[in-house]
């Protein structure tokens, strides 16, 4: 494939899955449409796994998949979405790999609100899939910490496992050190300096998605063709 074909297509997939990791609310309904429109556009890796995350999403009242939600990206440490805190955890260097973050997006021409983290994984794919040079970078960049967040979401049965399967199914297959380097973080954990990680927030009492509880929203996809 092309690499503006291939870049097409990621976007789409990139912009689904951003939206099927956001909280769980009345939009719901028509996320899960867009993501099987997108899924009919995309490989056997990558579309698989958004049909079944939208099939145990569209039978599972929505009440109970919001509850789910929040005690999985909230409640466990281990189910972080914001990818920097893979690498550094609440450490002074988790600031200054924020800040790089937003100067990405500010480069780019693209702006967050100032309730968003950078590093949510919802945001850099929804940036991925307006920039998916600079996203496919940045992905690759946080590899290690979304295998680790695959790993446990798999360990906890959870269905966004297969947003992240369908994620990583979007980058390239993991070379030796990378795999080396999601078994480290595994054994190890983050680092465990607590400090607080200004301008972008105060100390965070813990590494779920609170300052992103609100759902991530993009527009429709455009599906069949390239953006």
């Amino acid at each position: 494939m092309k690499p503006a074909a291939a870049e097409a297509r990621n976007s789409l997939a990139w912009q689904a899955q951003s939206l099927l990791l956001a909280y769980p609310d009345d939009q719901l309904a028509d996320r899960l449409t867009l993501a099987l429109k997108v899924a009919a556009t995309q490989p056997k890796p990558i579309a698989q796994p958004l049909v079944r995350f939208a099939e145990h999403a569209a039978r599972t009242p929505l009440q109970e998949l919001a509850a789910d939600y929040v005690a999985t990206f909230d409640h466990r440490k281990r189910c972080c979405l914001f990818l920097t805190y893979y690498a550094h955890g609440d450490t002074r260097k988790r600031g200054t790999a924020l800040l790089g973050l937003k100067q990405t997006y500010a480069q780019a021409g693209w702006q967050i609100t100032d309730d968003e983290l950078p590093d949510h994984l919802a945001v850099v794919l929804e940036f991925a899939a307006t920039e998916p040079a600079l996203g496919s970078r940045l992905l690759t960049d946080h590899r290690a910490g979304l295998e680790l967040l695959r790993l446990a979401l798999r360990d906890a049965n959870s269905p966004w496992v297969h947003v992240l399967d369908s994620v990583s199914a979007t980058l390239p297959t993991l070379a030796g050190d990378e795999r080396t380097a999601v078994l480290r973080l595994a054994a190890q954990g983050p680092p465990e300096e607590q400090v607080g990680i200004d301008p972008y927030a105060p100390p965070m009492p813990a590494p779920g998605p609170a300052p992103v509880s609100a759902p991530v929203f993009l527009p429709d996809p455009v599906v069949g063709g390239p953006r």
